[in-house]
C-alpha cells in the first residue's frame, strides 16, 4: 500500500491508475483491510471526478467508501477517506460529516481527518466550517504532503464568502503545493477572473487545459452537487476566465 500513496495524493487521474492495481493487491492480501478500502475510494473518486464523471468509477468509489468505514471503524484516516467520498461522490453529506467527527474523535490530531473534511466542507458550500477546518489542519500538521488540499478549503471557503483575493492567495498557495492537480488552478482563475483579473485569470485557466483537457465546471459541480450559493459564482467566474 505504501507504494501506492504518492500517486494517491497526486489528485489525478494518470496517477490514480497507477495507485488502483497496487492497493488492490493488498485488499487481495487483506480483504478487510480498511485503510487500503479509503485508498481506493480516493483513487476512484480522483478518476471520476477528473476522469470523465463515470458513474460505474462513482459506484466503485461509493463502495470502498463504505468498506473503508466499516472495517476502518477504529482507524481515523481510513474514516475520513470513506467520509470524504461519502460527502463528494455519494452526496450523503450527513453521514460523511458523523464519519468525520468519529475520526476526529478517535484522533484530534489527525491531519487528514481536517484536511478532507475542509474540503468536502469547502464544496459543501459551507464557507465557516471549511475555513474552521482547513486553518486547523495547516495547525495540525504544517508540512503534511496534503496540505494543497487545505488550501483549496481555504480558496473554495473564501470563494463562497466572496473574498476574492484572499480565495486567490488560498488557491495561488494551493497550487504552489501539487502544481499537477488541475482543480487549484481553476480556483485560481475563477477567484483572478471574479477580481476582473482576466488577464492573469487567462493564463492560469490555460493552465487548466493543459493539467485536464475534459475540464468543463458545471460538469465538475454537479457530479459534487454543489449548492447554488457555490456553483453559481464558480461558473459565471470560470466563463469570464475562459473555462468552459
Amino acid at each position: 500500500m505504501l507504494r501506492a500513496l504518492p500517486h494517491t495524493y497526486a489528485a489525478m487521474p494518470e496517477e490514480a491508475r497507477i495507485a488502483v492495481p497496487l492497493l488492490e493487491r493488498a485488499l487481495a492480501l487483506e480483504p478487510d483491510y480498511g485503510l487500503a478500502h479509503g485508498y481506493l475510494s480516493l483513487c476512484y473518486e480522483i478518476l471520476f471526478a477528473r476522469g470523465g464523471h463515470d458513474p460505474e468509477i462513482a459506484a466503485t468509489a461509493v463502495r470502498h467508501a463504505h468498506a473503508a468505514i466499516a472495517h476502518g471503524h477504529d482507524d481515523a484516516t481510513a474514516l475520513a477517506l470513506g467520509a470524504f467520498t461519502i460527502a463528494l461522490v455519494e452526496h450523503d453529506r450527513p453521514a460523511a460529516i458523523e464519519a468525520f467527527e468519529t475520526a476526529l474523535a478517535l484522533s484530534p490530531s489527525c491531519g487528514i481527518a481536517c484536511i478532507f473534511g475542509s474540503v468536502a466542507m469547502g464544496w459543501s458550500g459551507e464557507a465557516e466550517r471549511a475555513l474552521e477546518w482547513g486553518d486547523r489542519a495547516l495547525r495540525i500538521s504544517p508540512f503534511d504532503r496534503v496540505n494543497y488540499s487545505a488550501y483549496q478549503a481555504l480558496a473554495l471557503g473564501h470563494f463562497t464568502n466572496r473574498r476574492y483575493e484572499e480565495s486567490a492567495n488560498a488557491a495561488r498557495r494551493a497550487a504552489q503545493g501539487n502544481p499537477g492537480f488541475s482543480i487549484m488552478h481553476m480556483l485560481l482563475a475563477a477567484s483572478l477572473a471574479a477580481q476582473g483579473r482576466v488577464e492573469e485569470a487567462n493564463v492560469a485557466a490555460a493552465r487548466v487545459f493543459a493539467l485536464q483537457p475534459n475540464f468543463m465546471i458545471e460538469q465538475h459541480c454537479a457530479g459534487f452537487a454543489v449548492p447554488a450559493v457555490l456553483a453559481l459564482p464558480l461558473v459565471e467566474a470560470c466563463r469570464a476566465a475562459g473555462l468552459p
